[in-house]
């Protein structure tokens, strides 16, 4: 928790105002009890209207002032809370941005899911409560105890019983309930990443009619989440009644001590009364103090695991070669504009390797295919290029210089990526193009979408740039969404194009299309095409075969067919009446 306090030093004068009018509040608080003894005393006693109204003014305007004190602090204990809990969600946000894929693969997206929302929650509730009642709470027990004392010492000897009995209670029960509620929180992510499994996959799920076994499997984990809770909720729970029978054993004794030592003219009926309201406020600090420690038991439960996610650092070094930089390195070579020169990669976890010995040059300019069967590794291939993974052996070279020494930014800002999974935001078309380049003119995205072949589509659009995409564009089609993703990476105008299997959805028609207004942009741009169609990648300047994580042919699509066996049969299977004519 303590390396999460940073994020509340902009709140510094709230954090401490909170506290301070809480405590202003509860002093006016102590003092109604002796109000109390003295109209009783007194104006009762005496049977003196005036004196007992006179006090009762006072009274209203103890609670008129503690009131004020209360909604003060109320305020800057919540604007403290709210702000410290923004600026951590924030720090997050941004420190997972900051991680390499491997390690968002590790940790899991339900989980950093969880952290973000619900565990920030916790610890944005636990830091109000603490300013509010951290110190109130204590010390209206320990005042009510010395004023118990100002009343009567031998009847205050009751109270020095009473509150260490209660705080071996309360803090017993919070030592044992920390460790469950992390369970709690365990529990939740399991839940939170089964519900998002689901959700996401609801239609493959009702294709195979695997409804009740998911929802089973569901029930199982929500069974196993209501146990948790309801056993830390059944000790956290024993809180409240054993404070009560130990505050009103503490109350019985004191009115038998109290009932005696006024029969013996020790005392009056005032201070016993005084005595009665001071126990009655330590069981209500008391009340609120066990339900205080419950929630900072959650809290400091979901600060530690915020705080694993901020001890996870990323396992990509960030090179120093800026842009200015690789404008200057461009030069170096003017032939290779990529190289793989014997790469391997291991998945963290993996095991095996994914991808062994990757040997091969793209030229600047070309237009490069890969092809291979299904977990060949094409996409591990390409991802190494902008960094999303770093090869474990070897290295990939983009214009001379390794992608380890570049600054990641850099590099990405030259290369386009269009991944398998067509990913569009909620908001307008124009919206998500800017995506590519925030700078980009109307005339850069109109060029665009003819380039990916878009544009047929957006002008039937209401708006056409300005039509609302809804979230993961579920109002688009996916040959449709497939287009615009390929028009966001064109706006970019990047130096090195990656469609990583991008045109799946479209038909050969359209692709073929797409493929040559590609070809006929004006830049020398290098084009990587990931494609399990041969197709798509026949006409490419080369084309690099997979197969089971290694190269197994590099060349041209003639030279493939004579004599690469893992090739022909792609190209047969996709064009059988070629294979007959072959034989024949």
């Amino acid at each position: 928790m303590k390396s999460l306090l940073k994020y509340i030093k902009d709140y510094k004068k709230e954090s401490i105002l909170a506290p301070l009018f809480k405590m202003l509040e509860a002093s006016f608080e102590l003092m109604v009890p002796l109000v109390m003894a003295a109209i009783i005393d007194n104006g009762i006693a005496n049977s003196d209207t005036s004196y007992i109204f006179q006090m009762g003014a006072v009274l209203v305007l103890l609670a008129a002032v503690g009131l004020a004190s209360s909604v003060t602090a109320q305020y800057f204990s919540a604007k403290a809370a709210v702000g410290f809990a923004t600026k951590l969600r924030n720090a997050l946000f941004s420190h997972i941005q900051g991680l390499s894929y491997t390690e968002l693969d590790t940790v899991g997206t339900s989980t950093l899911i969880t952290r973000m929302t619900s565990d920030v929650n916790q610890i944005q509730n636990g830091v109000n409560l603490t300013l509010r009642l951290l110190l109130r709470s204590p010390f209206i027990v320990f005042g009510a105890m010395v004023m118990a004392f100002t009343v009567d010492v031998q009847a205050a000897l009751i109270f020095v019983v009473t509150i260490p009995l209660l705080a071996v209670v309360v803090f017993g029960i919070m030592l044992v309930s920390m460790p469950l509620y992390k369970k709690v929180q365990a529990a939740l992510d399991k839940i939170l990443g089964r519900t998002r499994e689901n959700l996401a996959g609801a239609r493959v799920i009702r294709a195979f009619c695997n409804e009740e076994s998911e929802t089973a499997d569901f029930e199982q984990e929500n069974e196993l989440l209501l146990n948790t809770q309801v056993f830390v909720g059944k000790i956290s729970a024993a809180m409240n009644p054993v404070t009560y029978i130990i505050i009103n054993i503490a109350l019985v004794v004191l009115l038998w001590t109290g009932a005696v030592r006024v029969d013996n003219g020790i005392i009056t009926q005032g201070a016993v009364v005084a005595l009665v309201n001071y126990m009655s406020q330590i069981l209500v600090e008391l009340v609120k103090m066990a339900n205080l420690i419950i929630q900072l038991t959650k809290a400091l439960a979901c600060a530690k695991r915020v705080e694993s996610i901020f001890d996870i650092t990323s396992s990509m070094e960030n090179g120093t070669l800026g842009k200015n930089d690789i404008k200057a390195i461009k030069g170096n070579d003017k032939n290779a504009a990529i190289i793989f020169d014997h790469v391997s990669l291991t998945y963290s976890g993996g095991g095996d390797e994914s991808l062994t010995d990757i040997d091969f040059v793209v030229k600047r300019g070309e237009t490069v295919g890969i092809i291979g069967g299904t977990g060949s590794g094409k996409t591990s291939v390409v991802n190494l290029i902008p960094r999303f993974y770093d090869a474990t052996k070897g290295a990939v070279i983009v214009n001379g210089v390794s992608v380890k020494d570049y600054d990641i930014s850099a590099l990405r800002a030259k290369i386009g990526v269009v991944p398998q999974k067509a990913v569009l935001f909620k908001g307008t078309i124009r919206e998500n193009l800017l995506w590519g380049n925030e700078n980009a003119s109307e005339q850069d995205i109109e060029d665009a979408l003819r380039i990916s072949q878009a544009k047929e589509f957006v002008d039937t659009k209401d708006g056409r740039l300005d039509f609302m995409i809804a979230q993961g564009g579920k109002n688009l089609s996916g040959g449709q969404k497939q287009r615009l993703t390929i028009a966001r990476a064109i706006v970019r105008k990047p130096e090195i194009l990656i469609l990583d299997d991008s045109a799946s959805a479209l038909d050969f028609a359209t692709d073929a299309k797409l493929r040559a207004a590609v070809k006929d942009m004006e830049n020398d741009m290098t084009v990587i095409i990931v494609s399990q169609r041969a197709a798509s990648i026949q006409y490419a300047d080369k084309i690099v075969v997979m197969d089971d994580g290694a190269v197994a042919g590099v060349g041209t699509h003639e030279q493939l067919l004579a004599d690469n066996v893992i090739y022909q049969e792609i190209y047969y299977s996709q064009f059988p009446d070629r294979k007959a004519k072959a034989v024949d």
